[in-house]
């Protein structure tokens, strides 16, 4: 069966930066999504689009296909006044903040005596990323995972 939209994939992966760092990978049991669902990024998607059960892949996705350029106007200072007194702040802590385009998840990429810094950009904004890995199934979802957008089952979602 070839992968389009409304398959459930599921891929076992690596994924690099240009340095060769492992940033992820598959190692809990393969990735399961539903194929043009959003569930995986547009670059990888359309990679796999067409491929089959047991195919090898290996792909280099910019930015622009994956989690997008690093915005700097996402990167904020708010004073430390601003968090409660008691809260324990650690660097890479991630929270959801409300800001004039509405909720957000931020993370903490600094923190000192008079600021905390957040960042709204996915940790993996603006690099280019290196995907390989096998594709282990590749079946037709159900109208149930059609109308949720996502894959049930093990590697996917319950509900």
């Amino acid at each position: 069966m070839l992968i389009g939209n409304n398959s459930v994939v599921s891929i076992h992966y690596k994924l690099t930066d240009d340095d060769g760092n492992t940033l992820d990978e598959s190692t809990e049991g393969p990735l399961t999504y539903l194929h043009g669902a959003s569930g995986i990024i547009p670059g990888l998607e359309k990679e796999l689009t067409g491929k089959v059960a047991g195919a090898d892949f290996k792909v280099t996705i910019t930015a622009d296909e994956a989690y997008g350029d690093h915005q700097p106007q996402l990167v904020q200072q708010s004073p430390r006044s601003a968090f409660p007194a008691d809260m324990e702040l650690e660097v890479g802590m991630q929270f959801t903040a409300t800001s004039e385009g509405g909720e957000m998840m931020v993370a903490i990429t600094e923190i000192n005596d008079e600021t905390v810094t957040v960042d709204g950009n996915h940790p993996l904004a603006g690099l280019t990323l290196h995907f390989e890995g096998t594709i282990d199934q590749v079946r037709d979802a159900t109208e149930e995972e059609i109308a949720h957008g996502h894959a049930h089952g093990p590697g996917g979602h319950d509900h």
